[in-house]
């Protein structure tokens, strides 16, 4: 009776090998595909904005509009900094001194993003133009990705400033 047990026993386990095991053959595929980036780094910003009017001694105040990082090159590490600049100082009529406001009088607010896509992106400190500073950097993270933030710029006018309306050049940049 031991022996028939043990021949029974044995018939299930070879069995269940047989049943559990692999097809006699089979065929792998490698498939493969791209993700391609659609396009570089890039960014916008308004052609134009309009500040509060200020008299001589006061701050002209207001928003330049949304700007944008649109990051579509698709990379590991795919880190950048935006940065902004006074290009052209504000001027009104001939532009003598009197007519002259510069990047030290100029604020420039970056503000928390009004939308984003894969961050992490970190706005940059609140400070003049009296040079180049951060607007935004992405200093992290892989893959494509984009923030939209809309900063506030005031300017401080010199009290020995003349009325006029003064017009300057404000860019933005991304590398």
């Amino acid at each position: 009776m031991r022996v028939r047990n043990v021949a029974i026993a044995s018939a299930v386990a070879i069995g269940a090998v047989v049943m559990t095991s692999l097809p006699a053959t089979a065929a792998d595929t490698t498939t493969t595909f791209t993700v391609t980036a659609t396009s570089g780094l890039a960014i916008s910003a308004p052609d134009s904005a309009a500040l509060s009017s200020a008299a001589p001694g006061g701050t002209a105040s207001g928003s330049l509009g949304n700007v944008t990082v649109n990051d579509q090159r698709s990379q590991l590490n795919s880190t950048w900094t935006a940065t902004v600049a006074l290009s052209t100082a504000f001027t009104t009529g001939t532009g003598t001194a009197s007519e002259t406001i510069s990047g030290g009088q100029v604020t420039y607010t970056p503000g928390n993003p009004v939308a984003e896509t894969n961050p992490p992106h970190t706005p940059g400190t609140v400070g003049t133009l009296t040079a180049q500073r951060n607007a935004y950097v992405r200093a992290s993270g892989d893959g494509a990705n984009a923030v939209t933030w809309n900063p506030s710029v005031s300017v401080a006018v010199p009290a020995g400033n003349v009325s006029g309306d003064y017009s300057g050049v404000i860019t933005h940049s991304v590398s």
